[in-house]
C-alpha cells in the first residue's frame, strides 16, 4: 500500500508539472487585467470598467472552452466568476432598493453560476468544502470574525446599513450578510476557485493566487490599507480551508466580519 501511495503522489507530482509556462503566463495575465479593469471602475468610469470585465469574461469562457482536454481549463472557467461578480454588482438596476437587499439580489445569479461551474467541473459538495469538518474547530475560526469586522471598520468607517440596533432591525439584514457575502464569497473563492486551481497548481501556488484576486476585487473600496487586510484575511482563509477542508468555519467567520463592519460597529463606536 505504502508504495502504491508513494507512486501516486509521484504521479500527482507529474501532473502538476504539465502546467505549461504558457499556462502561467495566461492566469496571471487574467489576474493583471482583472486589476486594471478594477482600478478603471474604481477610479475612472464603472462603464468602461464594466466593459473590461465583459470582454475579460468572454476571453475566459472561450479559453476555458479551446483548453477542454486539460485541467487547467477548469482554472479558467471558474475564474470567470471573478468578472461575474462584477458584472452583476454594477449593472443590476437596484436604484430605489435599500443598500442591505442588494447583497441578497446580486447573490442569486452569483450563486447559480457558482453552481454551474461546480456543477460543470465535476465537483462533489464535500471536494469544495460543503461539510461541517470539526465542529470546534470551525467555531474558532468563526469568531475570528468578530475582531476582523473591528479592523476592517477602523479602515473603512462605513455608514451603517440599518437605522437601529435593535433585534427588530438587525436580524435579516445580518442573515443576509451572512448568507449573501460571507457564505456566497466563500463558496466562490475558497470552494470552487480553490478546488479548481489547486488541481494543477498545487496547494500554496493556488492560495496565493485566489487570495490575489479575492484581494483586488476590493479595490473599488479605494483604500490601499483595505487592499493589505483583505488580501491577508484571504491567505488566512485559505489556508484555514487547506487544512481543515470545510468552509463552515471561514463562512462564519466571513459574514461575521461583515456584520461588525456594516452593522454593529458603526453604532457602537460612532
Amino acid at each position: 500500500m505504502s508504495r502504491i501511495l508513494v507512486h501516486i503522489k509521484k504521479l500527482d507530482i507529474v501532473i502538476k508539472s504539465t502546467v505549461s509556462f504558457q499556462d502561467h503566463f495566461f492566469i496571471w495575465l487574467y489576474a493583471a487585467v482583472i486589476t486594471a479593469a478594477e482600478i478603471i471602475t474604481a477610479y475612472y468610469n464603472p462603464l468602461y470598467g464594466i466593459a473590461c470585465h465583459v470582454v475579460l469574461l468572454v476571453a475566459l469562457l472561450l479559453h476555458a472552452s479551446l483548453a477542454y482536454k486539460q485541467e487547467i481549463n477548469l482554472v479558467y472557467l471558474s475564474l470567470s466568476l471573478a468578472p461575474i461578480i462584477r458584472i452583476m454588482s454594477l449593472s443590476m438596476p437596484l436604484n430605489g432598493i435599500p443598500l442591505v437587499y442588494w447583497y441578497l439580489i446580486i447573490s442569486l445569479p452569483l450563486f447559480a453560476a457558482a453552481t454551474i461551474v461546480m456543477r460543470f467541473a465535476g465537483f462533489k459538495p464535500r471536494e469544495i468544502g460543503l461539510t461541517v469538518g470539526n465542529l470546534p474547530l470551525q467555531l474558532l475560526v468563526a469568531f475570528i470574525g468578530l475582531p476582523l469586522g473591528l479592523m476592517e471598520y477602523l479602515i473603512l468607517k462605513p455608514t451603517p446599513l440599518v437605522t437601529e440596533l435593535t433585534f427588530q432591525y438587525v436580524w435579516l439584514p445580518s442573515l443576509i450578510l451572512l448568507v449573501s457575502t460571507g457564505f456566497l464569497e466563500e463558496f466562490i473563492f475558497r470552494g470552487v476557485m480553490y478546488r479548481a486551481a489547486v488541481e494543477t497548481l498545487g496547494k500554496w501556488y493556488s492560495i496565493i493566487y485566489i487570495s490575489y484576486i479575492f484581494g483586488v476585487l476590493h479595490i473599488t473600496h479605494r483604500t490601499p490599507e483595505d487592499l493589505i487586510f483583505v488580501f491577508t484575511v484571504a491567505l488566512l482563509f485559505s489556508i484555514a480551508v487547506g487544512f481543515f477542508r470545510s468552509l463552515l468555519g471561514v463562512s462564519l467567520a466571513h459574514g461575521l466580519t461583515n456584520i461588525g463592519l456594516y452593522i454593529i460597529w458603526p453604532y457602537l463606536l460612532r
